[in-house]
């Protein structure tokens, strides 16, 4: 059974997790200003300083896997996925797979071309992540062990931290975080250590 969170709580994955799946969605609300709503997850594999230790370890569309494979973009969804069901975006990890001196992985969802298009996140409803457990990587069902919904209005920010899963005494924890920002993609490049 799937544990539900509110903002800043945390919880421990189950300890028999080898893989996983990010599970994303949103709707984006009705709204005249002629473009469709391209929102990106993406994922970034942080050190213990909170920065990438490459720029490889910034997963997204251009770059949909890490080079150990340990985590993967499974397909980026341009049209803001307000007439399907389920997750817009995943994201994989296999944490057999992760190298040792990562310690945390951020994952965030931004609006592409934000600014131009005149779009925020305050246009975005029924926001969620979920953790399922998968049994291997073609599994895309898995078993829903967290979900977060983000209850949250963020009226200016166009890029979010959803939430971190990171490492504590060899276990791995979720931490629902929900946290906003502006300057979309480039500003959590920039507080990551990516170059830009």
């Amino acid at each position: 059974m799937a544990v539900n969170l509110q903002k800043g709580q945390r919880v421990s994955l189950d300890k028999s997790t080898k893989m996983a799946l990010i599970g994303l969605g949103w709707d984006s609300n009705r709204y005249d200003g002629g473009y469709d709503f391209d929102l990106d997850a993406s994922a970034f594999l942080l050190g213990a300083d909170g920065k990438v230790l490459s720029d490889e370890d910034f997963i997204f569309y251009n770059n949909p896997e890490s080079k150990t494979g340990a985590v993967k973009s499974m397909g980026d969804d341009t049209t803001g996925g307000s007439s399907q069901e389920g997750d817009d975006e995943q994201i994989f990890i296999d944490f057999t797979k992760l190298p040792p001196e990562v310690e945390k992985i951020a994952i965030t969802v931004t609006i592409h071309d934000a600014e131009a298009r005149r779009q925020n996140f305050g246009q975005v409803s029924n926001a969620y992540v979920r953790v399922l457990k998968i049994e291997n990587e073609f599994d895309t069902q898995g078993e829903t062990m967290i979900q977060f919904d983000l209850e949250e209005e963020f009226s200016i920010e166009t890029s979010l931290v959803v939430c971190e899963i990171y490492k504590k005494s060899g276990e791995w924890k979720f931490n629902a975080l929900a946290a906003g920002y502006r300057g979309g993609l480039e500003a959590l490049c920039r507080a990551y250590g990516v170059s830009v």
